[in-house]
């Protein structure tokens, strides 16, 4: 297998340390994220889920360790990031379509590549909204569908999500989940989600890194090898349920074992 093979370590991280007021959430943490993978990462609150992989994205200061991309730094990576809560992660005072173009911009990109790109993530969308209008003109789908959007603009080797569909309501969640998967099979790109929803985290994912309490090690990995597209007949079939029987023994286990 090539370094460049899917399912080959993608993301690389040793020695990941961090603390809060002397209090160590993450301790000489070691983990390989697999390439062209959807990875969730599921455990007890308080373990540093969304702190981990905004460690990995550079959002938050690591104390130690080391995350390469590659071999690579995180600054010779492109990434895209979508955040939780899509009404503070717009610029509101940047239409949509401006939101979209905004990382595309900031690269320093002309404005007819700029434009194609655009275009080209319409297409790929279907998207039957108006991107012209402001971020508080459109639904809370409709805005994440443009976090994401914005997210994909650059074409990022790795995506990471923040419980990206906590704040929609169940409806919207389901195509959403859809829609995931659609860019998952479109771009190949290595996504790791954050989710606090079990059933999510095993459906959408193919592998479920289930986190203990602090300080924070892996409690197992959970391979989920079902076939994309996903559907909502996937929720019953054996091998789904499964996984999440499992995942769930697993995240009672860490609940339960005294702090």
């Amino acid at each position: 297998m090539t370094s460049h093979s899917p399912g080959s370590p993608h993301i690389t991280i040793r020695g990941l340390t961090k603390a809060f007021a002397g209090v160590p959430l993450y301790d000489g943490f070691n983990l390989d994220f697999a390439r062209g993978r959807i990875t969730s990462i599921f455990g007890p609150n308080g373990c540093g889920k969304s702190t981990l992989i905004n460690m990995i994205a550079g959002l938050m200061p690591m104390d130690g360790g080391q995350v390469l991309f590659d071999g690579k730094t995180l600054r010779e990576t492109v990434i895209g990031y979508v955040f939780q809560n899509y009404r503070d992660a717009l610029f509101p005072w940047k239409r949509a379509i401006d939101n979209i173009a905004y990382p595309l911009v900031r690269a320093g990109m002309d404005r007819a590549a700029i434009d194609a790109r655009v275009d080209e993530l319409v297409t790929s969308f279907d998207i039957g909204f108006d991107l012209k209008r402001y971020p508080y003109e459109l639904s809370g789908g409709q805005q994440q569908l443009v976090s994401i959007m914005r997210a994909l603009a650059p074409r990022p080797e790795v995506l990471f999500l923040d419980e990206p569909f906590s704040a929609l309501d169940y409806e919207m969640t389901l195509s959403m989940r859809d829609k995931l998967q659609e860019v998952f099979h479109a771009t190949g790109v290595t996504m790791i989600l954050v989710s606090h929803d079990l059933e999510e985290a095993v459906y959408l994912a193919d592998h479920v890194l289930m986190l203990t309490r602090r300080p924070t090690r892996i409690a197992e990995v959970i391979d989920f090898g079902a076939p994309r597209p996903r559907t909502s007949a996937t929720l019953s079939e054996p091998g789904f349920v499964r996984a999440k029987a499992h995942a769930l023994d697993v995240f009672q286990r860490e609940v339960r074992r005294a702090p």
